[in-house]
């Protein structure tokens, strides 16, 4: 994940209209340095809830379906922006406003998405 990160960045830093979307000091960082942070964030996001899965014995790629195990499958949706929130404070310090609505964000694009994926046979289970 972090090398399709990284040479998205590549790509994307060499188009100004997206540069200009960017918080300026984002936008005036190295793309390597802020897509590298975010590939790591991708990954090490992961690791706390797959702890607290496993504790709960909720096996990899698999969800409950009771009220804490549809919380649970929410969170991992987006839980690297919460890893994101910290690794890219060199660069950029984002309010907590700004990281929950980040992560609200990211967890209600990746439902539909996951919902196709399933739909389609390239998921096993629809969270």
């Amino acid at each position: 994940m972090t090398g399709g990160t990284i040479a998205a960045a590549r790509v994307l830093h060499c188009v100004p209209s997206y540069r200009r979307r960017l918080p300026q000091p984002v936008a005036q960082a190295n793309p390597v340095l802020v897509c590298t942070l975010l590939g790591v964030a991708s990954w090490t996001g992961e690791l706390p809830n797959s702890f607290v899965k496993r504790r709960l014995g909720i096996p990899p790629g698999e969800q409950r379906l009771s009220p804490g195990g549809v919380a649970i499958s929410v969170v991992d949706q987006a839980d690297w922006v919460l890893a994101a929130w910290l690794l890219l404070r060199p660069v950029r310090r984002m309010s907590p406003r700004e990281a929950v609505e980040s992560f609200l964000i990211v967890a209600a694009a990746h439902l539909p998405i996951n919902l196709i994926g399933y739909a389609v046979g390239a998921r096993t289970s629809p969270l």
